[in-house]
């Protein structure tokens, strides 16, 4: 196979987080000889929510107070909509880049800040909601070697592994990953990766680390991947990631992650003190599959992750965070887990008019169990203490929909969902409806 048909195709396996096997690429090989060497292609999602449970600032402080304000909530959202655009130089060199736009937005918003001072925050995130999420040059050598570098996706779990609309039943991208993970999660760094036969695909990065300063109860290490203030991402401290998968003939894919890296001092400069002293290593371990056949689409995944030092990175957010710092003031726990099984059905498979005409229509139900806040302890006075516990962050999440696709790359989304919180919290249900695309523009 020659090296600019292997790059080309590498391009469009990356940038839509799929590899292809062994044998559609000898189907595709001849083509691709004649296709333009740049490759243009995106994904787009358009959503319309309705919730039935109150959006007031004080449904997790004061639950019974807050049960019937608000309790009818709408709205639209254009939660992601991409470009990517990739070029094959020849010789084995190509590069790839994503751009994306998140809810429409275009610089800086106000947001209720719910969970400690209830009140509105104007934020200002680096690059607004327009972000470069990938850019990277690739140098080709052989089919299982391929070295990367730039501004890459971390594939830590399976949403960041396969991120595109298409790729998941629910209408917004499945909640528990979403929630304690970056997603998508991309930072500058190396990457060395290579498909082995039709068996096995490998993944190693080592990128800049995540900055214990945006860490957080409600979203975990979530909200840590690209939210530097600065026109520059520190890199004082660097993360380790890997990621397995594994194609079974006949069988699911089977994908194994990890990530282990630093967190606590990788801001602008070193700051000085006993609590700055620590590491805050993290340690990630996911696992997840697919499988596809028979008229069935099933889908699961299983995170965990540990947080070394979360009771002296809350006390650095608590007490040692400038009132005009970028980052909030917030609990860290040391634990956050998050699993959750989909399986969906195409009844359009038992309708041959339908089926010849490669329409499909699935009906699905997903269940998820997240937890993003599981309180650090230490030890005082030889007692063991424990931060406060938030039990609102531990959900139990339930949803059933349909996926109807009319044509290959384009999906029309349904769904009515409820979270399942402890007592004395509220439930949540809602009712969702979206389209969304991903493909490929150019041939």
């Amino acid at each position: 196979m020659k090296k600019s048909t292997i790059a080309s195709l590498t391009i469009a396996a990356l940038a839509l987080g799929t590899t292809s096997t062994a044998s559609a690429q000898t189907q595709d090989e001849e083509v691709r000889d004649k296709e333009s060497r740049l490759q243009i292609g995106g994904y787009g999602e358009a959503v319309y929510s309705r919730n039935w449970y109150s959006n007031d600032p004080t449904r997790y402080t004061n639950p019974s107070a807050s049960k019937n304000k608000n309790a009818k909530e709408g709205r639209f959202d254009l939660p992601h909509v991409v470009i990517y655009m990739g070029y094959d130089f020849g010789k084995g060199w190509s590069m790839g880049s994503e751009i994306e736009f998140e809810h429409g937005g275009t610089g800086s918003a106000y947001e209720k800040e719910y969970f400690e001072a209830q009140e509105y925050e104007h934020e200002t995130e680096k690059g607004g909601e327009i972000e470069l999420e990938q850019f990277w040059i690739q140098k080709t050598i052989l089919p299982e070697l391929n070295i990367k570098a730039g501004h890459i996706v971390v594939p830590i779990g399976y949403t960041n592994a396969h991120h595109e609309p298409l790729n998941f039943f629910t209408v917004y991208r499945p909640e528990g990953e979403n929630t304690i993970f970056p997603s998508t999660w991309h930072q500058t760094g190396l990457s060395v990766w290579g498909r082995v036969s039709n068996f096995m695909r490998y993944e190693v990065q080592l990128v800049a680390g995540l900055n214990a300063n945006a860490f957080s109860v409600e979203n975990w290490i979530g909200g840590a991947s690209h939210v530097s203030p600065f026109e520059f991402d520190p890199a004082s401290k660097l993360g380790t990631a890997a990621r397995l998968d594994f194609y079974i003939p006949n069988g699911p894919r089977i994908g194994l992650s990890g990530y282990y890296g630093s967190s606590v001092n990788n801001g602008y400069n070193q700051v000085e003190g006993s609590n700055f002293q620590k590491n805050g290593t993290i340690t990630i371990g996911t696992f997840d599959f697919d499988y596809k056949g028979h008229n069935w689409i099933v889908r699961g995944n299983f995170d965990y992750g540990h947080l070394d030092d979360a009771w002296e990175i809350t006390s650095i957010l608590q007490n040692q965070t400038s009132n005009t710092s970028p980052f909030s003031k917030s609990y860290v726990g040391d634990q956050a887990v998050a699993y959750g099984l989909e399986a969906g059905y195409d009844v359009f498979s038992q309708i041959p008019r339908l089926r010849k005409d490669n329409q499909k229509l699935y009906l699905f139900g997903r269940y998820e169990y997240y937890d993003s806040y599981r309180p650090a302890s230490t030890t005082q006075n030889g007692k063991k203490v424990q931060h406060v516990d938030r039990p609102w962050t531990e959900r139990d999440r339930m949803a059933v929909g349909i996926n109807y696709f009319p044509i290959k790359d384009l999906v029309v989304k349904a769904e009515f969902s409820k979270r399942f919180l402890k007592s004395p919290y509220n439930d949540e249900p809602s009712f969702s409806i979206g389209v969304a695309y991903a493909g490929w523009f150019t041939k």
